[in-house]
């Protein structure tokens, strides 16, 4: 349990915090909003007046009270440089907005690098869907109906849907992620993600990542073109690898020599990375394998071209010590109820850590 922000503002006081009072922003800087402390001052400096009534500073957080006009956004806004990042503030504070008067504490560093507690450890759910329609005609086929109460139960159950970049830094030990969180991805590069997955994604504010295998890729009445692609990369689709022919990259094939096989990997990975950093301007760093196969001479290559994860299908979230380049994720298929749904998106594991 978070000790109160009254206890965190006596603490920065003992540890020498300056008192509240006024101080001139340095010369030639913009004014601080009116309903928000300024931003921090970098870390390792001394700590100062915020000007905010009340707001005490260490190194690893800000204690304030809350004033008219403040939300959360703002103050995270203010502070930590990104309205994004209010869960931060709303968890360390176990508070779902601010108040007049309200005591809060800002963290200014992790509070929970790996999403470790004395009870459990996070994990992170990655869904992965292939084909939409207007009706459900095969299993591999989710109807536009149940995706959209799909995203719909996401937002309503307080779920929060994050880049893959976040996915990948949690998994490096590098950040920290809201506790609920999801990512969405989509494989192939199937027409139905533009007519029918993506306007929905857009209308809940989702990021989600496209993985693409550059072959299909042609424009035809079934498949994505790459003038598609780059529209909805413009728009914030994160475009990812699939391979060049969605080969399995964990078999050599009969008659192929081992000289043969790793060419043909070396290819599948290379050419696809370079076509999909012609095509949309940004070189694809993930990679998610076909079938969900791979080996170490896959996971060597991948290295080899700059690549920092990749995904197989085990039906398993991610804590952060998960394999970075054997990543989980969840198919999600189109005799899915919503209670079938839910069960994948498992955010902790309660299981004592050995």
């Amino acid at each position: 349990m978070r000790p109160c922000c009254a206890l965190l503002l006596a603490a920065a006081a003992l540890g020498g915090c300056a008192a509240p009072g006024a101080q001139a922003p340095p010369s030639g800087a913009p004014p601080p909003p009116p309903s928000a402390a300024p931003a921090p001052a970098s870390p390792g400096a001394p700590p100062r007046d915020t000007g905010a009534p009340g707001a005490l500073r260490t190194l690893d957080f800000v204690a304030v009270a809350a004033r008219a006009g403040d939300t959360l956004e703002s103050l995270a806004a203010a502070w930590l440089g990104d309205p994004a990042r209010a869960w931060e503030i709303a968890e360390y504070n176990g508070v779902a907005a601010a108040a007049p008067g309200q005591e809060l504490a800002i963290p200014l560093k992790p509070f929970r690098l790996g999403g470790l507690t004395a009870e459990r450890y996070q994990t992170v759910p990655v869904l992965v869907y292939h084909q939409f329609g207007e009706k459900s005609a095969n299993r591999m086929t989710v109807s536009r109906e149940a995706f959209e109460a799909q995203m719909r139960l996401l937002r309503e159950k307080g779920y929060r849907v994050i880049p893959l970049a976040q996915l990948v830094a949690f998994a490096e030990y590098r950040a920290q992620l809201p506790e609920k969180s999801v990512v969405i991805t989509i494989d192939d590069g199937w027409r139905t993600m533009y007519d029918i997955a993506f306007p929905i994604l857009r209308k809940y504010g989702y990021p989600a990542t496209l993985f693409v295998y550059t072959q299909l890729i042609s424009g035809g009445a079934k498949t994505l073109s790459w003038d598609q692609v780059r529209e909805m990369a413009e728009q914030g689709l994160d475009v990812q690898c699939h391979t060049v022919t969605h080969r399995n990259l964990a078999l050599q094939q009969e008659g192929e020599s081992a000289e043969q096989y790793f060419a043909a990997v070396r290819r599948e990975i290379g050419e696809a990375t370079g076509l999909i950093e012609q095509k949309t301007g940004r070189r694809p760093t993930v990679l998610a394998y076909p079938y969900g196969e791979t080996n170490g001479l896959a996971i060597e290559l991948l290295r080899r071209q700059g690549y920092r994860a990749a995904f197989t299908v085990e039906r398993e979230a991610n804590p952060f010590f998960a394999p970075t380049f054997r990543l989980g994720r969840s198919m999600i298929y189109g005799d899915y109820d919503l209670a079938r749904f839910e069960r994948n998106l498992a955010v902790a594991d309660r299981r004592a850590l050995r």
